[in-house]
């Protein structure tokens, strides 16, 4: 059995990012994948996010960074909202009708006053990389891993995305990584010593 893995290849993860926004045009799934791909979170985290986390209805202007205790390890996370994730964000709030700081970013149109299930997320991402043709084994988790990969990929040092993902030791966030022999043999191939 295979384990879920990031998606690497920039087309093909734009292609899928997109595919809420182009193809079947859904704010709130599209948002839901931006989201996941820009902070680096759970998706039980994701899903407990309010309005009021993102956005200051007082002063009409999306917070810069958002804070949560997250699920799963009790800790403390202050993630910085970028340009993609607000852009994402602002779409789908003027697709909504009225919102509330209140009410769960992406609300249960079955359980009123509480967020979409953790299945609902996954088909959703599931379908857009059924329909994009990405490789089997992508999931909820495949957009934190996402996120890592190309961080690590940009530059950004391991010891420090073990520090955003939270994690207690090098060797988790290195298997959130999904290093393959292609990268390692870059590596070799780009140094000239």
């Amino acid at each position: 059995m295979s384990k879920t893995q990031p998606i690497r290849q920039l087309d093909q993860l734009t292609e899928f990012k997109n595919y809420y926004q182009t193809e079947r045009p859904n704010p709130r799934n599209y948002t839901l994948i931006v989201l996941g791909l820009n902070t680096a979170l759970r998706i039980s985290d994701i899903l407990k996010i309010t309005w009021g986390m993102v956005y200051d209805f007082d002063k009409e202007h999306y917070h810069v960074h958002l804070h949560l205790t997250e699920q799963k390890t009790g800790k403390e996370n202050i993630i910085a909202l970028n340009h993609a994730v607000t852009e994402a964000l602002e779409q789908f709030r003027h697709t909504k009708s009225d919102c509330s700081s209140t009410d769960f970013l992406f609300p249960s149109q079955k359980n009123k006053g509480l967020p979409i299930s953790r299945y609902q997320a996954y088909r959703i991402i599931k379908k857009a990389a059924k329909e994009t043709r990405l490789p089997e084994h992508i999931s909820c988790h495949s957009l934190r891993k996402t996120f890592g990969y190309h961080a690590w990929k940009n530059g950004t040092p391991p010891a420090l995305l073990m520090d955003i993902f939270n994690h207690s030791s090098y060797r988790v966030t290195k298997c959130y990584l999904c290093i393959e022999q292609d990268d390692k043999d870059n590596v070799f191939f780009e140094m000239d010593l």
